[in-house]
């Protein structure tokens, strides 16, 4: 049975790392290290060691260091053994991060620094727009350096310039002027290979290896079948293997400003029936008793749901826990079984919302913060936690205290522990009319087609911000609550619509613009999808849509998640990743 030992500092979600090994073989046996004490435990029988990690730079070089492992991990490199770094893993072989600025100093394999990307990219200033910031998607690679020479034919331990992986950052080794170029050219010389990546105008370190190293600054575990067979081609030794002639990009596709691919991802509203099965339905209102068919009991319809939309090419996939242990996450057992056993056959990003907040434990009367809720689910296999009522909260505090956080909220305690990219903020509004913009204090639209004016006639609007599913209303505006959670530490925004909730008619347009040219960080257009033309609609637009989310049509199976993705493809040539059509 042969070893692999994963650096565990307890930031993150390693169980898909874990299910993504197993699934490559089955008889691997995994064996986490913690500390010190640990790696010399095992270090005799370290062979094949994965160092990951999530969140911000500070925290993890602070765990790496306060559990006394960074000696061990560089000892263990200059040994010549194999060793793989993911993201956060990567980065911690740079000097320092501009997120931590210059006090924190990583393990300094390469003496290069990261940097945040910057939002206001000329190619995105150029169309009145910022560029999302973090960068959050399926992208390429741009090149291929090897020996010192770009290889574009050949990949590194299967890394290639003809698939997609997933990335999940906001700093990263960019190369921003001549200094950098000629640093990594010097590195270049002395063996190390790279693989360069580029978000807009931006080019930045993608991956990097020497020897029995490699590190990636994206996903593996995450980028489907392409990115399991890059971990397999570690643990397999295969530096530099044949690019499979099947996974080549498809031709004559667009160029996305951002050079991201359109994100089609497939929610599950998950919640309890009468007899304590969990079902997947749509919206917190709908009837989910039992009819005529037992098909949607037990917990096996949500993963099942959940495994068929990745398995038909789904960027990502939501589950929202939309009524269920509203009062007691903690004991949520059934909602971490899901995101477990999803973990176990999904290799793309998981999100879970529903009780992601400070709450009291009824068994011990204690106080479980937001930030122990969160990791139970990054523990379980989400990648991401949506905070949609305490958002709301929070967000009034917010402005209540004069524009300043408290320190203490979900949004900030989760943001600073794991990063601002596992943070969702899923938004519910719902239009409200007035006649005259000096009546609130929220950013009103004006409307201009007669046909959506108001009942009494009214010509103006704002987005009224609901919670606990659009029971409550708060006297808030859809756009002022993203920019505080945004300025909280937020990192993505998932924007329903009430309105335009299960019409099947489209994505509320007006309300997405008006909330994408205000907000640096991608936001996700949810609520109104019936046809892949509405995603095709979306995407159109010149403010830069990150990506569009559908339910209702996946689960009445009127379309697939890739007959949406081959519409886009075919009708507008838009950059898609298909469903793969490879073997691991």
């Amino acid at each position: 049975m042969s070893l692999v030992h994963i650096i565990d500092v307890e930031s993150g979600n390693l169980q898909s790392l874990s299910n993504a090994i197993l699934k490559i073989d089955s008889n691997y046996q995994i064996k986490f290290i913690h500390n010190e004490s640990e790696f010399i435990k095992y270090n005799s029988e370290i062979e094949k060691l994965i160092f990951p990690g999530v969140g911000n730079f500070g925290h993890f070089v602070h765990e790496l260091n306060n559990r006394k492992l960074s000696k061990h991990i560089k000892e263990y490199i200059e040994s010549g053994r194999s060793i793989m770094g993911i993201c956060v893993g990567l980065q911690s072989f740079f000097k320092i991060s501009e997120e931590s600025g210059s006090q924190v100093h990583g393990l300094g394999l390469l003496d290069l620094d990261l940097f945040k990307f910057n939002p206001n990219d000329d190619i995105f200033i150029e169309k009145g727009i910022k560029k999302s910031v973090p960068h959050i998607g399926w992208n390429s690679i741009e090149d291929i350096v090897i020996n010192g020479k770009v290889e574009n034919e050949k990949s590194i331990h299967g890394i290639n310039t003809q698939n997609k992986y997933y990335f999940v950052h906001s700093y990263a080794g960019i190369i921003k002027n001549s200094e950098i170029e000629s640093k990594i050219k010097a590195y270049e010389s002395k063996g190390w290979n790279f693989a360069i990546g580029k978000y807009g105008s931006e080019k930045f370190v993608a991956a990097i290896s020497k020897d029995n190293l490699v590190a990636t600054q994206f996903h593996p575990e995450k980028s489907g079948i392409v990115g399991l067979k890059i971990i397999k081609n570690f643990l397999n030794g295969e530096k530099y293997p044949e690019i499979d002639a099947k996974n080549e990009l498809k031709k004559g596709t667009e160029c996305t400003l951002s050079g991201l691919s359109r994100r089609i991802i497939a929610c599950l509203d998950v919640r309890t029936n009468d007899d304590g099965d969990l079902v997947v339905t749509k919206g917190d209102q709908y009837d989910v008793r039992e009819k005529t068919d037992s098909s949607v009991r037990n917990l096996g319809k949500p993963i099942e749901l959940a495994t068929k939309y990745y398995n038909q090419g789904a960027d990502e996939i939501v589950f929202l826990n939309i009524t269920s242990f509203r009062n007691s996450p903690i004991k949520d057992l059934p909602m971490l079984e899901v995101l477990k056993k999803s973990a176990q056959t999904i290799f793309v990003p998981l999100t879970v919302g529903g009780g992601i907040k400070d709450m009291i434990d009824p068994q011990t009367g204690n106080l479980v913060p937001a930030v122990r809720i969160a990791d139970l689910y990054f523990k379980a296999g989400a990648d991401k936690v949506s905070i949609g009522s305490d958002a709301v909260l929070i967000a009034e505090e917010y402005y209540r205290n004069g524009k300043k956080g408290t320190g203490k909220s979900s949004i900030e305690t989760i943001s600073k522990t794991f990063g601002n990219q596992a943070v969702v903020i899923s938004v519910d509004p719902k239009r409200k009319y007035i006649s005259d913009p000096n009546e609130t204090t929220q950013q009103v639209i004006k409307i201009e087609n007669p046909d959506e004016f108001g009942p009494n006639d009214e010509q103006y609007c704002y987005y009224q911000v609901t919670s606990q599913g659009g029971r409550k209303i708060h006297e808030l505006g859809a756009l002022e609550l993203c920019i505080a959670c945004e300025a909280l530490g937020a990192g993505e925004i998932l924007l329903n619509s009430i309105d335009f909730d299960g019409s099947n008619n489209g994505f509320n347009l007006q309300l997405l613009k008006q909330i994408k040219t205000n907000v640096g960080i991608p936001v996700i257009a949810s609520s109104g999808a019936g046809n892949p033309k509405h995603f095709e609609d979306v995407f159109k637009q010149d403010f830069n849509i990150d990506a569009a989310l559908g339910a209702g049509m996946f689960h009445r199976q009127e379309y697939t998640v890739n007959d949406v993705k081959k519409y886009l493809q075919d009708n507008s040539r838009m950059d898609v990743r298909l469903s793969e059509d490879i073997e691991l």
